[in-house]
């Protein structure tokens, strides 16, 4: 390949010259858009073609690893991409020189070495080389077509490898689940781990049980301005309101007494601002700040690094957005700090600032930041809109935040004296703004809100009511896109390519579902969960799947033979699955329950079953009678016909739960019924969640304030 590097400098230097006959070099990435943008910077003497992502890979029907010959992969043509590969071969053949410019990883290095391979051998005596490009802008496309590389065969060699090991686990696990579970079912090395985290956190929140506290709240009047303040002490001591009695008695002691500003201490902090993104912390901030899913993050991502039409120019507007390291290149430091120097000098440092890598970064790539630093976001309005000009707003706040002083905020808390009560209240002001002149989108409004207290020190402020607030203890929040994600990642599970799939993943096998951004698991996700994690705990766990994850980086490393570690864990691992396929019971139907119900086309006894979409039931003929209907949530309280689950059939097909009886009746509702009723009015409780009070039960009846406590939970229960 040192051959072929020398070629394709030379072909496309001589290409270059005016009035050059020579064929053209021919560039193949995975896009058409990444095609478009970077054709526009070359000229025409470069052909640029897309090859769709990957054209040769493992066979879906079947494992495809050669276990008895150091398990080796079979490639063939991806089904559908035999005219693809056609085509690239064809302009080979009349290009002067080929260059492989697939995304710069693993994945792309594989992409890039299956196609060069291919290529080889139809046409031996045309140079092949390869190049990457960690940002689609003409400067970095035009050097690195001036220097062209061998394949990386490390790198190759570790995403082999990764492939193999995930073969290995899914088409090693998965055929026990179709034999004694369901058909369609799959398992995966960072697929079932997550699961597992998924299935974990929901235990947690099913057993959790909220307990009642109170609150008490002085609402108080200084110059005009509102004041409130939250009883802190006691008679010296921190008050535990259990209930509401205590707090109307507390509420009675401190009713008429005047209030004095007995003291207020201030504090200063500083708040360094946020090293610039990588992928994961992308995704959790996207999830976070937009309510992004991490597929709709990566893939709005992907069309920014590809390249977006600015009129006058095609540009990639962002670097290359896989990647787990923080570090930023010279040029770009250097242009950053020009330019806020420029517009922002009082919040510019004296140096750019670099940020420490982890020791768990692969750091191939810079972290992910706007490839021009002067196309701010107003800028980039005049040509994005939505979800692509948000992402990139977080982005290019995230980056230029990262490179400016940090910002000094002034604390003040009052100590406010009522009886025998101490209530306290504060207020944050800035110091000095630092990073968040430049944020907007990527701060909540109470960070960038600057407050000051409207009293001082001696002060008598106006009482102008005193009251006590219920609250129910917080159990453990169920996963969200960003939290798994971050748990993933802290745990060492899988990569910045694999989150985003591995949630997919496990919402299209039905083994979770979202709601309301909650990532919850369904009743066979919890099966699955338990098959694997109580015949395969040495397998499906966290420490496993990190520990793999470390190999795979040292394969990359060149400082270990994975085929020797493979076949430590392969074959232990398929004797155990042999022995729980001959012992684990048959569960195919133990998701089905017979109900009372009689179908109404024949008569026979419904069952509830399991489908890809969730329960339903279905008639126990089948498939003589096909009779299915929605599996009802809870009894309408307006008319006693059944609450199902309906899909609005305008706009975004928002779920929602309404009667069975539309449209003689139209009652409905946004939250999802529970089994419970309400012992005060008889309605159905629903599950709701905020971030005031996370998940709580509450009644669906809007004249009934009831909230699921424990203490009512008992009161149901007969005082159990």
């Amino acid at each position: 390949m040192a051959a072929a590097k020398k070629k394709a400098k030379n072909a496309s230097g001589a290409s270059g010259a005016p009035g050059a006959s020579k064929p053209k070099t021919l560039i193949i990435v995975e896009s058409p858009a990444k095609a478009r943008t970077i054709e526009k910077y070359l000229g025409s003497h470069f052909r640029v073609l897309a090859s769709n992502g990957q054209v040769i890979d493992l066979p879906k029907s079947r494992m495809a690893v050669d276990i008895e010959h150091d398990f080796e992969p079979e490639y063939i043509t991806v089904r559908g991409k035999a005219d693809k590969l056609k085509e690239l071969t064809e302009e080979a053949k009349r290009s002067s020189a080929v260059v492989l410019a697939a995304d710069p990883d693993r994945e792309g290095e594989a992409i890039a070495y299956q196609i060069g391979r291919y290529l080889k051998e139809k046409i031996k005596q045309t140079p092949i080389s390869r190049v990457t490009f960690n940002e689609i802008t003409k400067p970095a496309v035009q050097d690195a077509m001036s220097r062209p590389r061998d394949i990386n065969m490390s790198l190759v060699e570790a995403q082999k490898a990764r492939r193999v090991i995930d073969r290995l686990v899914g088409y090693t696990l998965s055929p026990l689940l179709w034999k004694k579970v369901k058909s369609g079912l799959s398992a995966g090395r960072v697929q079932s781990v997550a699961l597992k985290l998924i299935c974990d956190r929901e235990r947690e929140v099913e057993s959790f049980i909220p307990e009642e506290y109170w609150t008490i709240e002085a609402h108080l009047r200084a110059h005009q301005h509102a004041v409130r303040a939250e009883l802190a002490l006691l008679g010296g001591e921190k008050p535990s309101i259990k209930d509401e009695a205590q707090a109307k008695q507390i509420i009675a002691s401190l009713s008429g007494k005047p209030a004095l500003v007995s003291d207020i201490q201030c504090t200063d902090r500083t708040v360094k601002p946020k090293p610039p993104f990588t992928t994961s912390k992308l995704q959790q901030t996207a999830a976070n700040r937009l309510g992004f899913t991490s597929t709709k993050t990566m893939k709005v991502a992907q069309q920014l690094y590809e390249g977006v039409d600015l009129g006058h120019q095609r540009l990639g507007l962002i670097t290359y957005m896989r990647t787990d390291s923080t570090r930023i290149s010279d040029s770009a430091l250097q242009e950053t700090h020009e330019w806020l120097a420029k517009y922002f000098p009082a919040q510019t440092p004296a140096a750019p600032v670099r940020y420490s890598v982890s020791n768990a970064a692969q750091d191939a790539h810079e972290a992910i930041r706007p490839t021009r630093v002067d196309i701010t976001p107003d800028e980039a309005a005049r040509y994005l809109k939505g979800d692509h000009l948000k992402l990139y707003t977080l982005i290019w706040e995230r980056f230029v935040a990262s490179q400016m002083k940090p910002a000094v905020i002034r604390t003040a808390t009052a100590d406010i004296q009522i009886g025998e009560g101490l209530f306290r209240t504060s207020a944050s002001s800035f110091l000095e703004e630092g990073f968040y002149k430049v944020i907007r989108l990527g701060a909540s409004k109470e960070e960038r809100t600057s407050h000051q207290l409207p009293f001082e020190k001696g002060e008598t402020l106006h009482v102008e009511k005193i009251d006590g607030v219920q609250h129910f203890t917080q159990g453990p929040s169920r996963y969200t896109d960003a939290s798994i994600v971050r748990a993933l990642e802290e745990l060492g599970i899988g990569r910045p390519s694999t989150y985003a799939p591995t949630i997919e993943t496990l919402i299209e096998r039905f083994y979770v579902q979202r709601d309301k951004r909650q990532i919850i698991p369904t009743a066979l996700g919890k099966i699955i969960d338990d098959i694997l994690s109580r015949n395969f705990p040495e397998v499906i766990n966290t420490s496993f799947t990190a520990k793999m994850e470390s190999m795979l980086d040292k394969v990359e490393e060149q400082s270990v033979d994975w085929v020797n570690e493979l076949k430590k864990f392969y074959f232990p691992m398929k004797d155990k699955v042999d022995d729980v396929m001959h012992a684990l019971e048959d569960m195919h139907g133990a998701l089905d329950e017979r109900t009372d119900e009689k179908c109404p086309k024949c008569g026979r006894p419904l069952v509830k079953k399991l489908g890809r979409f969730g329960y339903f039931l279905s008639c126990s003929g089948f498939p003589e009678c096909t009779f299915t209907k929605s599996v009802p949530l809870a009894k309408c309280p307006k008319c006693g016909g059944d609450i199902i689950p309906r899909v609005s059939t305008r706009g975004k097909r928002k779920k929602f739960y309404g009667c069975s009886n539309y449209p003689e009746c139209d009652f409905m509702t946004l939250y999802k019924p529970t089994n419970a009723t309400c012992p005060r009015c008889g309605w159905f409780l629903v599950e709701k969640y905020d971030k005031k009070t996370g998940i709580h039960k509450a009644c669906i009846n809007p004249d009934c304030d009831y909230l699921h406590s424990s203490g009512e939970e008992k009161e149901e229960k007969g005082g159990e």
